[in-house]
């Protein structure tokens, strides 16, 4: 599936809306295996759970007419700040140059967040990217799904 090699010196950034692992390959390019070096986690309940106020609304002018706001959506921008905070993350990482190759897979909507996010240094060392969501799976098929 990743058409890259990984050796010991490639993380892989496994993320979506609210987690993040960040793993290493601890072997040679054809023996992945890969450890946890770092985790980020956020809560993030749906929009009805942190928002309870009532759409806002605004003058159309004149007129005793008013129109209704769309009502704010706190888990998207949730989830925009923790790409945020995960792109920030990384480039703390690179520019201490922890890694020198990245592999970065996330839900496409997360992936261009961060893409968005992303740091020059950080950019220069995705090798590639998979537009898919593996939080909630285990490190071993992840491994799989790299080696294949």
């Amino acid at each position: 599936m990743v058409d890259v090699m990984l050796n010991r010196h490639t993380w892989v950034i496994v993320a979506d809306g609210e987690k993040a692992l960040f793993l290493r390959n601890e072997r040679e390019v054809n023996n992945v295996e890969l450890h946890t070096i770092h985790e980020m986690n956020q809560s993030n309940p749906a929009t009805r759970e942190q928002g309870t106020d009532k759409p806002g609304r605004f003058s159309d002018g004149p007129s005793a007419h008013r129109s209704a706001t769309e009502e704010t959506n706190w888990h998207a921008i949730s989830k925009k700040r923790f790409a945020k905070e995960v792109a920030d993350e990384l480039y703390g990482f690179a520019h201490k140059g922890d890694f020198e190759r990245l592999i970065i897979i996330a839900p496409p909507v997360v992936l261009g967040q961060m893409r968005q996010e992303f740091h020059k240094e950080v950019s220069d060392k995705i090798v590639s990217e998979i537009p898919k969501t593996l939080t909630n799976h285990s490190i071993n098929d992840i491994q799989s799904i790299l080696a294949a």
